[in-house]
């Protein structure tokens, strides 16, 4: 594990991070760009496939008489794109959607432009059939619209150059070489040979370069006649932050000089300072000619980050850096901190140095590591690496909440697990960082979650939602991951939609944004109400009835009947129906809501009639009454299957009785839930024995199941930052909109808590001291804000301001 003034110093960075030029406000768009053909023209370069691998160069030179107060402009590419202006980097898109959904970028560069001579460039990237699988593609194109005429000088045409690079390689990574099951997009060699250096700055001659071939016309989507395959919609979400770090450590170094056969041993590598530890500023590592060295780099804690390696002379040298989340002895990683016996696996770039100064080596896309090795073979000339750091990339979270006790191994609880959801949080979220980057919905419902405690930020949940819906199929499903280029169905992630949805409304209200979706929500309704069965109990829906990573469960899929039927399946639909008829009765269709609300009953009561073993007192996983699980136990209690006064004797079961099939890192979210509405509430830091597992074997992220896992980062594990505030400190929304405050505490053992968590209108603040059988609290609320406290059967109602009182 870092030391806790290490982490201090990570919080400190996310709270810093710079952006690139952040979008302009969704007005500053000019309305005819909404509903109008663009004046812009797709552009490609004129040689070779657009279906095609390839890396293209895009540049256009024009004069303004003066520096302007604004200037903006709207980007597009495909499949991504960097937009610079006079050589400095300012935009990166697009943020990933479908064909019929294709977003664009509105950026100000009124910053970046001067008097006279301006160059707007990009570079276009196309990873075709190695692209990531989050990755949808029509074919290589790019787009740049000014907003009004003013901008109109930097449209997209035949007036623009453009050059096919040949310095680009793509290299496909198997999955022996990952780990594991691997669609992340591929690894990248650079030939600096090749590489147009400066292409992007002004001063770059481009007379080689050929007229941009114009593709087709831009157009919003909603046109009558549309021109393209891309029906372009605004970019919802922020430009990504991006922010330095330094790598920490060398892990291990060695060279072999290869000059002559016969000599064997160490050859120096000189200059390198700070004796192993890379210091803040930019470093420098001498490699003789001819010869093979090997450095293991620590960066001490896992990140999502953009590598730059910065070279000098060193031609034709080769320069491999691998990435991996941690070391491999066998298939085992083990504790993460060693590294004695252990291998390096993972996906690696290369670089081949052409004898320039100042090289900058950075791949098109960010890398996911904790650990990062340099493999480097010089010839003739000796190569200097002046520096090698890491840019962090993420989504540009602020974090405003905190959480404080006695029990200190809950601060690290705390912060691991936000670097967790903030390394899965990109222009969508992700399940892991390193393997997959996709956007399922079980994954993201906790993500959701955890950033609205955390961060108070909608934005991403708001995205999510929508692209979700955008995934639906003429049947009314969503897809269980979106975007994705290989559609994928799993029943009750549409499910776990709806409830993101209520999530949503609870936390924020949204009541505008939410209610469109309504629709999509009944669609995925209707699909599963066809599918009961006689008995009430949902009959085995088509597709993958994924619900968890358990040994109990077949590839994820609770025990059913050989009709399918399922007591687990069955309350998951109950459990939709009651969020979806919340979300009816609000701004839907009341008698909607009361159809919901009845067939949720039928359902619960069908479980009931049907699963409840009355010998052991257990609701089973099917109707045969063979099989017990957790999952069947807790959904009944979260739905009040079991009655109120039989839930905390079955929740006492469920925690005890080890023949269960239990839960994994994911489903445990609920199960904590079911616990706390039980009355077990206090026992929950008794249950967070897996996590302090984690920090002992060095893990900095929350993997995504026990050892041995195959992702060391999975947001679907942090939960524990919900529960810190919502079950510990007991705070969470009691009517939508967070318009009421229920205060809960369940403090445990723990004698001392201070939180602070946003609100829609504000901050949150509480603080809890036990002194023997007293609780003294001190609250801060928001103005408006009502409520109440419980606090061992006693209640006391709150309003907004300040408050101290003893229970």
């Amino acid at each position: 594990m870092k030391s806790p003034s290490s982490l201090r110093v990570y919080l400190a960075t996310l709270l810093l991070l710079s952006t690139l030029n952040r979008p302009a406000a969704s007005q500053a768009i000019n309305p005819d760009l909404l509903t109008n053909k663009w004046k812009a023209k797709w552009i490609a370069a004129p040689e070779g496939s657009r279906r095609e691998a390839g890396v293209f160069h895009f540049r256009k030179s024009f004069t303004l008489d003066a520096a302007p107060q604004q200037f903006i402009i709207h980007a597009s590419g495909d499949q991504r794109y960097q937009l610079y202006i006079n050589g400095q980097r300012v935009a990166e898109g697009p943020a990933r959607g479908d064909l019929n959904h294709w977003r664009f970028d509105t950026v100000d560069i009124a910053p970046q432009l001067r008097a006279g001579r301006n160059l707007i460039a990009a570079v276009v990237w196309n990873f075709a059939a190695l692209a990531p699988m989050a990755q949808m593609s029509n074919e290589t194109a790019f787009i740049v619209q000014g907003n009004s005429a003013a901008e109109a000088v930097v449209n997209s045409d035949a007036s623009w150059k453009a050059y096919r690079s040949n310095a680009v390689e793509l290299s496909r990574v198997d999955f022996s070489q990952a780990g594991g099951y691997y669609v992340a997009g591929p690894g990248e060699t650079l030939n600096a040979a090749r590489h147009p250096w400066g292409w992007e700055t002004s001063d770059y001659d481009d007379a080689s370069w050929q007229a941009a071939m114009i593709v087709a016309d831009g157009a919003p989507r909603g046109l009558q006649d549309s021109p393209s395959r891309w029906f372009l919609v605004p970019r919802s979400v922020p430009m990504m932050a991006e922010k330095t770090e330094r790598l920490a450590r060398i892990a291990r170094m060695a060279a072999v000089k290869t000059r002559d056969d016969s000599v064997q041993g160490h050859a120096p590598l000189t200059d390198l300072k700070a004796s192993g530890h890379f210091p803040q500023d930019p470093w420098s590592l001498n490699i003789p000619a001819n010869t093979r060295a090997t450095l293991l780099l620590d960066q001490s804690y896992l990140t999502t980050a953009y590598p730059e390696l910065v070279t000098s002379g060193g031609r034709d040298s080769v320069i491999g850096i691998t990435y991996a989340e941690a070391l491999w002895k066998g298939q085992e990683k083990g504790n993460r901190n060693d590294i004695e016996g252990k291998a390096m696996r993972g996906i690696e770039d290369r670089f081949i140095p052409d004898g320039g100064n100042h090289r900058l080596f950075r791949p098109l896309w960010w890398r996911t590591f904790r650990y990062l090795q340099l493999d480097i073979e010089t010839r003739a000339e000796p190569l200097t690496i002046e520096d090698l750091r890491a840019v962090f990339t993420g989504y540009p979270f602020i974090v405003r909440a905190s959480f404080d006790s006695d029990d200190a191994t809950l601060k690290e609880i705390w912060n691991v697990g936000w670097r967790t959801a903030a390394l899965c949080a990109h222009e969508p979220y992700m399940d892991c960082p390193y393997y997959e980057q996709l956007q399922y919905v079980g994954d993201t419902r906790i993500q959701a979650l955890v950033s609205l405690y955390l961060t108070g930020d909608a934005r991403l949940v708001k995205n999510a939602i929508e692209l979700m819906d955008e995934s639906r199929t003429p049947e009314g499903l969503t897809q269980s991951r979106y975007p994705s280029q290989l559609p994928q169905y799993i029943p009750t992630f549409s499910l776990l939609w709806i409830g993101m949805m209520h999530d949503l409304w609870m936390h924020c209200g949204e009541q505008y944004f939410l209610k469109p979706y309504l629709i999509g929500a009944r669609g995925v309704l209707d699909w599963f109400e066809t599918r009961l069965a006689p008995s009430g109990l949902l009959a085995r829906p088509e597709f993958w009835n994924f619900v968890d990573w358990t040994n109990g469960f077949k590839d994820g899929v609770p025990p059913q009947e050989a009709d399918g039927q399922s007591a687990i399946l069955s309350l998951q639909l109950a459990a939709a129906l009651g969020e979806a008829a919340d979300l009816e009765q609000a701004f839907g269709i009341g008698e909607r809501a009361g159809h919901y609300r009845e067939l949720a009953n039928h359902i619960s009561n069908a479980v009931r009639a049907t699963c409840w073993d009355q010998s052991r007192r257990l609701i089973s996983d099917t109707p045969a009454k063979k099989r017990f699980s957790q999952h069947a136990n807790i959904l009944a209690v979260l739905l009040d299957v079991i009655p109120i006064t039989e839930q905390q004797a079955v929740m006492k079961t469920v925690l005890s009785d080890a023949g269960l099939t239990q839960c994994s890192y994911y489903f445990r979210y609920y199960l904590f839930r079911a616990m706390t509405k039980a009355g077990l509430g206090d026992d929950y830091l008794n249950q967070l024995g897996p996590w302090r597992e984690m920090l002992k074997l060095g893990l900095t992220t929350w993997a995504e199941t026990p050892e041995p896992p195959r992702s060391d980062c999975h947001a679907w594990s942090a939960h524990p930052n919900i529960d810190l505030l919502a079950t510990v400190a007991g705070i969470e929304p009691a009517a939508p909109g967070f318009s009421e405050i229920l205060i809960r505490p369940h403090l445990g053992k723990l004698q001392r808590v201070a939180v602070r968590m946003p609100h829609p209108q504000g901050e949150i603040t509480l603080r809890l001291n036990r002194v023997g059988d007293h609780l003294n609290i001190g609250l801060v609320l928001p103005r408006g804000l009502k409520g109440r406290i419980e606090w061992r059967g006693q209640q006391i109602p709150v309003r907004g301001g300040v408050h101290r009182f003893a229970m």
